[in-house]
């Protein structure tokens, strides 16, 4: 059996001081917001606190697994943590649902029962929240193009941002229009926005735990183009899974068309390999080879 492992290894980054900075900055704007909900009676700067403090837990979780992911592999875990933070992305994206479910509850009944709501301290908290998201949004941005557990953090961050927007504008509006039941409805507009955000997320991040085949890899077309390498007859057994961020595994048998040896065979993997790692970006290739082996021969297989 053969296999390749050829992992892209990254230079030290900043992932973990960022995110520990964000976590202190939401802390802070949490309290201030609790503090200011109450005080002014806003229902949108409460569900503004609701979601930062389900930010910080969510920063927390995404701070936990970077560290856990950079553990090295053990006899008992033989893949160490590396899917730590696609775990991490999974319970954030639900907690973005969970969060937006319950403004929509809470949005529905102060729809009904309007209060006059304190504007001031809602426009000038919603101005040190924006201010605050804004800063941990840049902290962020550039590992969240490449990180699921960064995206989920990422996610987390720029639509509290964006619902502290909201809230600013509603606050105005109170303020010069008396108009006391958009506080009810730019929650309702958040929660949703939240809803569909995480669901985005959550469906990514199932399809890697449950070990999908990546949606841009062409399996069939993986296949024809090895069948098409000499002394191979058959490609047959395939497995294409997302382990994380960075590694995409191949595992296959192959039938030859004669009895190869073994350095004939390590010629043929090496050539799979730079196929599939330079057109596909599968890093891990896994081949069994067989010779008169008499299994089925189809290429997806129910174990």
């Amino acid at each position: 059996m053969g296999h390749n492992h050829s992992h892209t290894h990254d230079h030290p980054d900043l992932k973990g001081r960022n995110l520990f900075i964000s976590i202190l900055l939401n802390i802070g704007i949490t309290v201030a917001q609790v503090i200011g909900g109450l005080i002014s009676g806003s229902l949108a700067l409460l569900s503004d606190a609701l979601h930062n403090f389900s930010d910080v837990i969510s920063l927390i979780i995404s701070y936990v697994a970077d560290k856990l992911s950079k553990r090295k592999a053990s006899f008992q875990k033989t893949f160490g943590y590396k899917r730590a933070e696609i775990l991490a992305a999974f319970i954030n994206a639900v907690t973005l649902i969970i969060v937006a479910i319950l403004l929509i509850i809470e949005a529905v009944e102060r729809f009904q029962n309007p209060q006059e709501i304190e504007f001031n301290l809602v426009i000038w908290l919603s101005l040190v929240a924006i201010l605050g998201n804004g800063l941990s949004v840049l902290l962020l941005k550039k590992d969240a193009q490449a990180n699921m557990n960064m995206k989920s953090a990422y996610l987390h961050l720029l639509t509290d941002m964006m619902a502290s927007v909201a809230v600013l504008i509603g606050g105005l509006l109170m303020k010069y229009y008396q108009l006391y039941w958009v506080d009810s409805v730019l929650t309702f507009a958040i929660a949703l926005y939240l809803i569909w955000m995480g669901f985005d997320l959550l469906k990514d991040s199932t399809k890697v735990l449950m070990l999908f085949t990546p949606d841009s890899t062409p399996i069939n077309k993986i296949v024809d183009e090895i069948n098409t390498f000499e002394s191979i007859k058959n490609v047959h057994h395939v497995h294409i899974w997302q382990l994380n961020e960075e590694e995409i595994h191949l595992e296959a048998h192959i039938d030859f068309n004669e009895d190869i040896t073994l350095s004939q065979f390590d010629t043929i993997l090496h050539k799979i390999e730079d196929l599939v790692l330079h057109k596909y970006d599968i890093n891990h290739v896994n081949i069994q080879p067989e010779f008169g082996k008499d299994d089925v021969k189809d290429v997806i297989v129910q174990d």
